[in-house]
């Protein structure tokens, strides 16, 4: 039976990565987010899949998605719960209110929203159970510089793993979070020209390519249901995360 795999901001950088990947390994990937010119063309790249645009901040508009995907498919295995966004870095007291609701939103509230959307569907299936596995980030450990949103978001996102994985034992859903560092996209592509240090300084920093992050997904995703990666990281080897700063 074909597994059936949705991808939160599926429409570039490291979603569009996992999607293609996922694709190629036997999957039926249902990719979202707020541009259907973009999902589209994840969808065209990737052949076996399909694009329903869906703003993930909004519980109508993802209570749509998994209707449409359990019309459509009957059943949901894998949620792989991506979509994020970041502001531009700024001591925290230059951080306006808005900016920092920007975040959360999105990459907080937003991944809550998507995996109770999943959870809900995987609950009822017959066979019940899949998994989620959300996107946190080496900000879920330790903070840059000026970056108190996204920070507060992705150790939000540790906290939710944690609890959709007692959550889902009675289901035999299953939830895990890979923690990436500096995966090349266009979130990092101002990395090259540096970025803050943890002693002030303005270094460059080395990135990875992000097939990387997409066999790692894959791997978690590949598991039984009876095993679970709880937390892997991923990351450039040499980039400043191991050590003092």
């Amino acid at each position: 039976m074909t597994k059936i795999a949705l991808v939160t901001g599926g429409g570039s950088g490291i979603g569009r990565a996992c999607a293609r990947t996922l694709a190629a390994n036997g999957y039926h990937v249902v990719v979202t987010g707020r541009r259907m010119d973009a999902l589209e063309e994840t969808v065209a790249l990737i052949g076996d899949g399909f694009a329903i645009a869906a703003d993930i901040t909004n519980p109508e508009e993802v209570d749509a998605l998994y209707a449409q995907i359990e019309a459509d498919h009957g059943r949901l295995d894998l949620l792989f719960n991506n979509a994020g966004n970041n502001v531009p870095s700024a001591p925290i007291g230059d951080i306006s209110v808005a900016d920092f609701l920007k975040v959360i939103n999105v990459n907080y509230v937003g991944a809550f929203i998507a995996a109770r959307g999943a959870f809900n569907l995987m609950r009822k299936q017959d066979p019940q159970g899949g998994r989620i596995i959300n996107n946190g980030s080496i900000s879920a450990y330790v903070p840059r510089p000026g970056s108190a949103p996204y920070t507060s978001s992705k150790h939000a996102i540790t906290g939710l793993t944690r609890s959709v994985s007692l959550d889902g034992r009675p289901y035999n859903i299953v939830c895990g979070q890979i923690d990436i560092g500096n995966a090349a996209s266009d979130m990092t592509a101002r990395m090259a020209g540096g970025v803050p240090q943890a002693d002030l300084s303005i270094k460059p920093e080395p990135t990875m390519d992000v097939q990387h992050v997409a066999d790692s997904v894959l791997h978690m995703a590949s598991l039984p249901l009876s095993a679970n990666v709880q937390f892997m990281t991923v990351m450039a080897s040499a980039m400043p995360f191991i050590g003092r700063g």
